[in-house]
């Protein structure tokens, strides 16, 4: 059996908090093999981004972490700036959510695209000018030789976007992590950013990491889903399988809240009670009991263990499973 590219196992992470530091992620682990796609989904504050920046070494300022994170089967030490160094923008590129947070106003993209290809592949300021122009004509820019002297605040978001996803590409990486790389754009944009994604992932046969709280976007773009709340995996599974038939009651409420084809604009949309507890209120059982109409007294006494169910890779954490009789597997 081959490595898998990317492997991680018990990751915690730890953030300072005003009455000392809180755990944020609770011991996740999963693994993405070249040419896989996983995808993340959950409500904002249940952890997808910063597991994305543990990923990248990224982590916030006074962050701790324990358990491990392998890369190719070499192991990513947490303090080793000069492993994350060599391996950012060339072996993992990141697309990241805010496109004008993410570019240098000062820059032109041009210069901004061959830093990467200076840095990691030793290219001339020339050299790595005249790959920034493939790279943009690659992500299908308009006008790409026009708008390698362009500063960020020149271009549309969807353009920005590609930008952005031109830096990630620039040297060739083997895991493509992309963090709701649609925010903000419209449906027809989304649509081409995303298509673009797809072809350039399978073109490359790179892993891919997406996160985004479109159902929709998931059900079609990644074979894996994984499904967060309040920092820990609370479901996960193959796609198609999660979207047939969920089983952890959260899973169930996001996919209830999702517009339906030809629903009424006077339906209102379901939605689930209440919101994900802050770090440090998190609760000494199951984290969504106090949210869940399932909840029963033995759901407080303690956090669920994770659960299999069948041979297919599905599993979660959850007592009362939405669709099956208690005690079964």
């Amino acid at each position: 059996m081959s490595t898998p590219l990317l492997e991680v196992d018990q990751l915690r992470i730890t953030l300072p908090g005003p009455s000392g530091p809180v755990e944020v992620l609770h011991g996740l682990s999963f693994t993405l093999a070249q040419g896989q796609s996983l995808g993340l989904i959950g409500e904002s504050g249940c952890g997808k981004s910063l597991t994305a920046l543990a990923v990248m070494g990224l982590l916030p300022e006074g962050a701790t972490r324990s358990g491990r994170l392998l890369f190719e089967g070499q192991v990513l030490e947490a303090d080793d700036e000069a492993q994350w160094s060599r391996l950012r923008g060339a072996r993992i590129g990141m697309v990241f959510q805010e496109p004008m947070s993410a570019l240098n106003p000062l820059h032109p993209i041009g210069r901004q695209i061959g830093e990467g290809l200076r840095w990691h592949r030793g290219h001339s300021a020339a050299a790595a000018r005249t790959e920034a122009l493939r790279l943009l004509e690659r992500v299908r820019l308009p006008q790409a030789a026009r708008r390698l002297d362009a500063y960020p605040h020149e271009l549309s978001g969807g353009q920005r976007q590609r930008v952005l996803l031109a830096i990630a590409l620039a040297c060739g990486p083997q895991l493509l992590i992309a963090d709701e790389p649609t925010t903000a754009l419209d449906a027809t944009v989304q649509r081409e950013v995303l298509d673009l994604i797809d072809e350039l992932v399978k073109e490359s046969r790179m892993a891919l990491l997406l996160i985004s709280h479109n159902l929709a976007l998931m059900a079609q773009r990644v074979e894996k889903l994984m499904v967060m709340y309040a920092g820990q995996v609370v479901e996960q599974g193959p796609t198609e399988r999660l979207f047939a038939t969920p089983r952890h009651p959260y899973t169930c409420g996001l996919f209830a809240a999702r517009p339906r084809w030809g629903q009424s604009r006077d339906m209102p949309l379901a939605t689930i009670p209440g919101r994900v507890p802050a770090p440090g209120e998190r609760p000494a059982g199951c984290a969504f009991a106090e949210r869940c109409d399932r909840a029963r007294a033995d759901c407080r006494a303690g956090p669920p263990a994770e659960r299999t169910l069948g041979s297919v890779g599905h599993a979660l954490r959850c007592l009362h499973p939405v669709g099956i009789d208690q005690g079964a597997a």
